[in-house]
Order: C-alpha cells, then structure tokens, then sequence
C-alpha cells in the first residue's frame, strides 16, 4: 500500500508542479520516447540476467506491492510455534522431532502455522538443521551451517536487487540517447516551421526527463524497498538460528525464545510480556476460565 501511495505522490508532485508553472501535459506525452527508454532498460535486463533471476525480479516487484510477510505478528507466531516444538523436544526428546521435519505439513505443530508452512526457505532452513541436530550433530558446527544458509540465501536474495539497480543506473544514459535520436529529428526538420523543430526538440529533451524520472523516481526505491525485504528475511534467520543454538547447548525452551526475541530488530520486536503471554497465555487462560465456570456454577 505504501509504495502504491509513494508511486502516487512522485508523479503527482512532477505533474502538480509542471501545471502549477502551466506547462502543457501534452508535451511530456511522448509513446516513442517511452519505448526507447523502457524497451531498452527491459533489454539490459535480458541481457545481462539468466531467467532465475528475472523471475527473482518479477517476484520481488510483486512482492513491494503486496508487502513484506516479517510483520510483529509473524515473529510472535514463530516464537510460539518454536516454543512448542522445543518444549516437545526437552520433554520427549529430540528424537520425537524427526516426524516433524521429515513432513512438515502433516506434523501437528507445523500444520497450526500455515504461513510458515509457506515461507519455504524458512521451513528449509528449520528443518534441515533441526535433522542435522536429531542425528546429534555439535551445536558449534550446526552454527556454522546456519550461518553458511544464511550468507547464500542474502546473496541469492541481492541478485534481483542487483539486476534491478543496474537498469536503474543504466535509464538516465538511455533517456540521453533517445534525447539524441530526437535532436537527430529535429536536425533533419530545419529549414521547416519553426513550431515543428520547437516540438521534436520538446520531445527529445522528454527523451532525459523520463529516463532520470524513471531512475530516481521508479526502479530506483524499487531496488531498495527489495533489498529492504531481503534484509528482513535474513534477520527472521537470525533469530531462529540463534534460538536453536540457545536451545541445542542445553538452554530451557522459554529462555531460548527469549534470545530469539532480543534478536528480532528493534521497530518489530515484541514485548516480554507479549510474548510470555503468546507462548503460554493459552493454558493459564484455559485453567482461568475453568476456575472461573467452576466458581459460577451453582453449588449442590
């Protein structure tokens, strides 16, 4: 929603501006100059990039407008769901979690977190080390994996970002070489009406606007706002591998989700009491409402 409002309020304050010194939109509405410019930064594109990564791309733009799923929300429901596959595991031993992680989506703590069943790196990422740690694997070394995940995840992740930066540096250079072809024309039209030259030099100099515009006003924050994204997924990596080490070198279940916690950036971190209140609010509220029917009931 944000970058719909963003894409807004760019085009709106050049347009409003424009108009307000009465400029004439008709001017700027130049198809040819648009296909230069857009056609080429679209073949840049194509050349330099394998189809993986385009269709990283396409996704990652897709994504800008849908929203990150790494919401507050999010991290509370895996503090959660991480609680209660730990607390399984102190309680009836790490062995009880191969069924889990062998099929995530029949097992009976994954099966409550459909969001997470979805995110299918994070599920990965989980699984694969919860397996590695089933078979007894040092804590040390389990890090170190995690850590390697990571570091090629956040590289695969930056790749669109990358591709999508470089059309962005490319547009203002393409924006001058349809300014040129457009000079070009003007050039083969002297000798005719002066109106005529007046509006194929207006063209050609809408040839640079629209190539900066689009550089610094579209593809450009396009490339941030993914790299933004990319880097909130590694840190939603962080905190699970941070919490499974906690755990793994023998540290009670709440207090490994508390190292998680303390490991969520700080604009999405929820409180202690949050979270306390998440990963075991369901039973105390499930004893108090008992308590409390037991109390209203009518004595015999």
């Amino acid at each position: 929603m944000l970058a719909i409002i963003g894409i807004i309020t760019v085009f709106g304050a050049i347009v409003s501006g424009y108009l307000f010194e009465h400029g004439n939109l008709k001017v700027l509405l130049q198809p040819a100059e648009l296909i230069i410019i857009a056609g080429a930064g679209i073949g840049t594109v194509l050349i330099a990039n394998p189809l993986h990564i385009l269709k990283q791309i396409a996704a990652g733009i897709a994504g800008i407008f849908g929203g990150s799923k790494i919401t507050k929300q999010y991290y509370l429901e895996s503090l959660k769901m991480m609680y209660t596959l730990l607390t399984k595991a102190r309680n009836e031993g790490l062995m009880t979690l191969e069924a889990d992680v062998e099929e995530p989506k029949k097992s009976p703590v994954f099966s409550k977190y459909p969001k997470f069943l979805k995110d299918h790196h994070g599920l990965n990422f989980l699984c694969d080390t919860l397996r590695m740690a089933v078979t007894g694997s040092d804590p040390f070394d389990l890090d170190q994996l995690m850590e390697l995940d990571m570091e090629v995840h956040h590289h695969d992740a930056t790749q669109p970002v990358s591709a999508l930066t470089t059309m962005a540096e490319s547009l203002p250079g393409l924006g001058i070489v349809a300014a040129v072809l457009g000079v070009v024309i003007a050039m083969g039209s002297l000798g005719g009406p002066p109106e005529e030259i007046g509006k194929k030099v207006a063209a050609a100099l809408v040839g640079t606007f629209l190539g900066v515009l689009l550089c610094y006003g579209l593809v450009g924050p396009f490339a941030a706002n993914m790299l933004k994204i990319a880097e909130e997924e590694r840190a939603y990596l962080g905190v699970l591998r941070v919490l499974l080490i906690s755990f793994l070198k023998g540290t009670a279940p709440i207090m490994a989700v508390e190292v998680g916690r303390r490991a969520i950036p700080g604009h999405q971190r929820p409180s202690f009491a949050e979270v306390e209140k998440t990963c075991r609010g369901g039973g105390n509220d499930a004893k108090g409402k008992a308590a409390a029917a037991t109390a209203a009931a009518p004595s015999s």
